[in-house]
């Protein structure tokens, strides 16, 4: 959960989530919604990845990216297990 907690503690990263919760995409049109380089968006990419926020698929020479639900699902769950004292 540390990485998870790692992983969301930067806005950009944060924003990454918003954008794949709407639907897949590819880190080239994630990068187009910053103002950051490419090689920066595949850095946070890498970290939502190790922290197993985002899951990944080779489609040809792209990848797609999409969240993983069920790893945000357990981060709720932590957060309202924590505020009901269990």
């Amino acid at each position: 959960m540390n990485k998870v907690f790692k992983a969301l503690s930067d806005p950009t990263r944060r924003k990454i989530i918003e954008y794949l919760k709407e639907r897949d995409m590819t880190a080239g049109e994630i990068a187009n919604y910053f103002d950051i380089s490419k090689p920066s968006i595949s850095h946070h990419l890498s970290i939502l990845k190790n922290a197993e926020l985002v899951l990944w698929e080779k489609d040809g020479q792209n990848v797609i990216y999409s969240l993983n639900t069920t790893v945000v699902q357990e981060v709720m769950k932590w957060f309202f297990d924590l505020r009901e004292g269990n």
